[in-house]
């Protein structure tokens, strides 16, 4: 049985640094603010945690998670389906709705399970997937539980979506189109208007994964199918409470009036335990705040211009245009480790992100930044890229203002 965890113990054994630590599922022995934690030891700048808006340790999100945990205990104990819906449940679905503006919305219990639960609900045998070939690992998952055929095309590339759906003629009504808004790795931004075009053209159906831009990008907060201009032209939107929300779990959104009954088809939903709760609770104060806070928006956006410039002054330009994610290449895997544990040494921890996981065969250095993020600390972290092989020594804040 366990022979074929033999590779996985090659890479294993890849990726142990010079300090000794295995950077995939590193123990952060303390979290001290949504921005520093401990890490072997030493306290460092935690720029790579996805906490976009920073609220992880928002007062009202922790006050409202305590008060749910006391009136309402620890666990739900099973699904929504065999334990029933809390209140808290069908509020913050709700909620969400009230947020884009749509008839209804389905909470997960995780966004993995969102994606997973959607695909499976909508798609079956007969029906056809075309996905950008960089999709998450969650909507490949997804794709396989359906059993619906698969088709991708080139990545962020609306003109081979366009052939691909051409090819399909009238079955392309029997297909669902799947991008993300942002996408994790590189933190590039999907060309939505062409893609929704491509797709109304052929008569498809479309679902936005706004994991990495819901609380990001648009006037509201509402992600890159606002940023766009295109609500009207995308079927469902998928999301994640475990970015910009600070918490665990996953939903979806539809202007759809059939989309309820996927409630009752879909098997994450009908079989795992519904969120706590206390996760619900902090979840809707979160979303509170994304709406009413747009400063939280505006700083997160200071801060990903800060670093983005910085780094591209330094020699070391990011992958993509500026997002809260920001990958920097390495030549190689030995290299992105040794850069990684530099990093660490020098009090900072952002992702080693090397193949398979990457596109293209790539090895990266991942930073997600956060509206928590001080303009001392984007300095910091720019100092020790400076450091890196590559880079262009600078003292801390010069490349920032370069």
């Amino acid at each position: 049985m366990f022979d074929k965890l033999a590779s996985a113990a090659a890479v294993r054994r890849d990726v142990v640094s010079a300090g000794g630590l295995v950077p995939f599922g590193v123990t952060v022995e303390r979290i001290l603010s949504p921005t520093e934690g401990i890490v072997a030891g030493r306290q460092v700048i935690l720029g790579g945690t996805n906490n976009y808006l920073g609220l992880t340790f928002d007062h009202d999100c922790i006050e409202a998670g305590i008060a749910a945990l006391r009136r309402e205990g620890t666990g739900t104990t099973g699904s929504r389906m065999a334990n029933g819906s809390y209140a808290g449940h069908l509020a913050l679905e709700r909620e969400l709705a009230a947020f884009y503006g749509w008839p209804e919305a389905i909470v997960f219990s995780t966004g993995y399970l969102a994606n997973l639960g959607m695909i499976g609900a909508l798609t079956g045998p007969g029906d056809v997937l075309v996905i950008d070939s960089d999709c998450h690992a969650s909507i490949y998952d997804g794709c396989k539980l359906s059993g619906a055929e698969v088709i991708r095309f080139r990545h962020n590339n609306a003109a081979d979506l366009d052939r691909r759906l051409a090819r399909l003629g009238e079955r392309a009504h029997n297909a669902l189109v799947i991008v993300e808004g942002i996408y994790s790795m590189l933190g590039d931004q999907a060309p939505l208007a062409d893609i929704v075009a491509a797709k109304k053209r052929h008569g498809a159906m479309l679902m936005v994964d706004e994991a990495h831009s819901l609380g990001v990008l648009g006037e509201h907060g509402r992600g890159l199918c606002e940023a766009a201009g295109v609500m009207d032209g995308v079927d469902f939107v998928v999301g994640t409470f475990s970015k910009s929300l600070g918490g665990v779990g996953g939903f979806c959104v539809s202007p759809h009036p059939e989309f309820g009954l996927v409630r009752y088809t879909s098997r994450p939903y009908i079989f795992t335990a519904s969120p706590s709760p206390a996760t619900i609770a902090s979840t809707r104060q979160a979303l509170g705040h994304l709406r009413s806070r747009p400063q939280l928006r505006e700083r997160l956006w200071h801060n990903v211009s800060r670093l983005h410039q910085g780094l591209t002054a330094l020699g070391l330009p990011p992958a993509a245009a500026p997002s809260p994610v920001l990958a920097i290449a390495r030549d190689s895997r030995e290299q992105a480790l040794a850069d990684w544990q530099q990093l660490l040494d020098a009090g900072v921890y952002v992702n080693l992100m090397v193949p398979p996981a990457t596109p293209g065969g790539i090895s990266l250095l991942r930073c997600s930044i956060s509206a928590a993020h001080s303009d001392a600390q984007i300095d910091h972290i720019l100092a020790a890229f400076a450091a890196l092989p590559g880079g262009r020594s600078a003292a801390p804040g010069q490349a920032a203002l370069a």
